[in-house]
């Protein structure tokens, strides 16, 4: 028996009538005439042995099998229409995925404006966010595990094929909750000092895996409690298990609402952050990414 098959000249020709309202406005959009696409619709019937339209008074409408064919076939349309958009891309340099690192003390909420522009843009290229703690942003970057990695703090690593930029550096408070035991101390000056001495510290697992881990906060005074992510670290100090540096944006309501208190010096302190990638990917995906996230994000030129 005969394999039946469908091209997409039928698909389209279906599609064009039924967006076009008829089979002379789906011919003019096609550039045929109606005879020519009416014979083209004839032709498939016969080769498919059913029909796809029938006459409903003086208009002609989908038959079920007619309806079915549109439905399922917008979407191989769409689909080969990608397919053959990302085969372009990746003929002329342009990557079809794009995997990307996040510090996990980045704001979120500025990045999220950043990625949406650019999918927009380049609507088939699918974005794969991933989220690093300290020394494992940069071990999956060297690693060829991610392609851009956002927010990481410094330093660069020497000699590893990696170029940066500067981002604008990121908010970090020194904070008790409120809950804990000795956050009375957190009114005074000499009180935080005695904090910082003897409180236990809540510190994020750096998330590297081969390089050697490392830890960042408060020194090294002071047993610790260790958590997995930055989600964990708040809701810890919120809770009272003890004291640890939090992002200024992610704790701004519950330092205005008491449920935790700055240690002095009250003022923020700020983080560097940068944003890395491996000198020697080119692909135009990812410069177009730096360049818009450059763009948006980058720290402020100096002024002396």
């Amino acid at each position: 028996m005969t394999q039946k098959t469908i091209n997409t000249e039928l698909l389209q020709a279906i599609d064009a009538i039924e967006r076009r309202g008829s089979f002379a406005r789906g011919a003019l959009e096609l550039g045929k005439t109606s005879s020519a696409l009416s014979y083209t619709i004839q032709k498939f019937e016969e080769q498919l042995g059913l029909a796809i339209y029938r006459r409903q008074g003086r208009r002609s409408v989908l038959t079920p099998a007619g309806q079915l064919l549109l439905a399922e076939g917008r979407e191989i349309l769409q689909t080969t229409a990608r397919l053959a958009q990302r085969a372009h891309e990746i003929a002329t340099g342009w990557e079809s995925r794009i995997t990307i690192g996040v510090e996990s003390l980045f704001p979120y909420p500025l990045l999220w404006p950043q990625l949406e522009q650019f999918m927009r843009q380049h609507p088939t290229i699918e974005l794969d966010l991933c989220e690093h703690i300290l020394n494992g942003g940069w071990e999956a970057l060297q690693q060829q595990r991610i392609d851009l990695l956002i927010g990481a703090g410094g330093p660069l690593p020497s000699q590893q094929g990696l170029s940066s930029a500067a981002l604008a550096p990121l908010p970090l408070q020194a904070v008790i909750g409120a809950a804990h035991p000795l956050s009375h101390l957190a009114a005074s000056e000499a009180g935080c000092e005695q904090l910082f001495q003897q409180a236990r510290r809540v510190v994020s697992h750096d998330t590297s895996v081969t390089d050697i881990a490392r830890s960042a906060g408060l020194g090294q005074h002071g047993s610790r409690f260790f958590v997995q992510t930055i989600e964990q670290k708040q809701a810890a100090i919120v809770s009272g298990i003890g004291i640890g540096h939090l992002p200024l944006h992610r704790i701004a309501d519950q330092l205005t609402d008491g449920l935790l208190l700055p240690l002095r010096p009250p003022q923020a302190a700020a983080q560097p952050a940068l944003l890395a990638w491996r000198m020697a990917n080119k692909g135009r995906g990812l410069q177009a990414l730096r360049q818009q996230l450059l763009s948006a994000l980058a720290a402020p030129p100096t002024t002396r």
